[in-house]
């Protein structure tokens, strides 16, 4: 089980210090979506160069043209790349078969997918590296978490690691640590 940290709402020197204060403690450190629209692919080359051992994640949330969007990030540092689960097969396929070609990874966010089981047993036939259960903000202030959603998951992938994000804090760590996904992805709980 690995240990993501999702950097969202900072910019890059402040992703820095964070990241410094909990660097043994994580696997992975992500450069959120707001992060890269706000500072653009340099926060992970910056990222990636002052922390060259851990993994970093850029949270692009691609939709199309997959495969050039990877190579961009690959280029930038990223060692794992989002798409989402929506993006047409097509896509899917760009991602991955670039992502290998570089030796990265995808992990495919299945933000606001309605038929997880379905599309997660597709995903995995598509060959992705991850497929991540996510309950964005604006679920989650209504209460809403993707726990179900994960042992769902966990029931029909074969191949891919599992994966879990959104609203994970101190209090409900421990029931998604039973759950037992591959990869916790934490925000601000960290």
């Amino acid at each position: 089980m690995e240990l993501q940290l999702a950097l969202d709402l900072v910019n890059i020197p402040e992703a820095i210090k964070v990241v410094k204060e909990v660097e043994e403690y994580i696997d992975i450190v992500e450069i959120g979506t707001p992060v890269v629209i706000n500072e653009g692919l340099c926060a992970v080359k910056e990222m990636k160069d002052a922390f060259p051992n851990l993994k970093v994640l850029a949270d692009l949330k691609i939709m199309d043209a997959a495969g050039y969007e990877v190579m961009k990030a690959s280029e930038a540092g990223a060692d794992i790349i989002t798409i989402l689960g929506a993006a047409e097969d097509m896509s899917i396929k760009g991602a991955v078969e670039e992502a290998k070609a570089q030796g990265k990874k995808i992990l495919v966010d299945m933000i606001g997918i309605k038929d997880i089981k379905s599309r997660a047993t597709e995903l995995d036939e598509l060959g992705v590296d991850y497929i991540c259960v996510h309950t964005g903000y604006d679920l989650q202030a209504i209460g809403q978490n993707s726990f179900e959603d994960l042992m769902t998951i966990k029931n029909v992938v074969k191949n891919a690691k599992t994966a879990i994000a959104g609203g994970i804090k101190l209090d409900t760590l421990p029931e998604v640590v039973k759950l037992k996904p591959d990869l916790i992805i934490v925000g601000g709980g960290i």
